[in-house]
């Protein structure tokens, strides 16, 4: 049975809750701008918005008691969270070699149709 939050918790989770949204959204946004612009120096920016994200879900977790199951599920999260903006990048990376590929082979193929 989870323990509700105390009326003096309240402003630790609202405020920590939001630095979970800024912060998560800050890490995918960097990590996205660092490989889109092959700019490694932010990548260090996206791991520090990271790190700030771990520390918010952390005071989140101990303020809303949660105990247990729930702190193994927090730490999954946390952990996909930080591993799945790689996947997805390898992915979409692959994905469109495949499909350039394809494309390149096929206008290769139209040329040498033509007379």
């Amino acid at each position: 049975m989870l323990e509700p939050v105390e009326l003096k918790d309240f402003f630790i989770v609202f405020f920590s809750g939001a630095m979970v949204i800024m912060a998560g959204a800050l890490y995918a946004l960097l990590f996205a701008w660092s490989r889109l612009q092959s700019k490694p120096w932010m990548m260090s920016l996206a791991y520090l918005s990271y790190i700030i994200l771990f520390v918010a879900v952390m005071t989140l977790g101990s303020a809303a008691h949660l105990t247990g199951f729930w702190w193994w599920l927090v730490i999954a999260m946390l952990l996909g969270y930080l591993l799945a903006p790689h996947g997805i990048w390898k992915l979409c990376v692959a994905t469109h070699a495949v499909k350039q590929g394809s494309e390149h082979k096929t206008t290769d193929t139209t040329c040498t149709n033509i007379p």
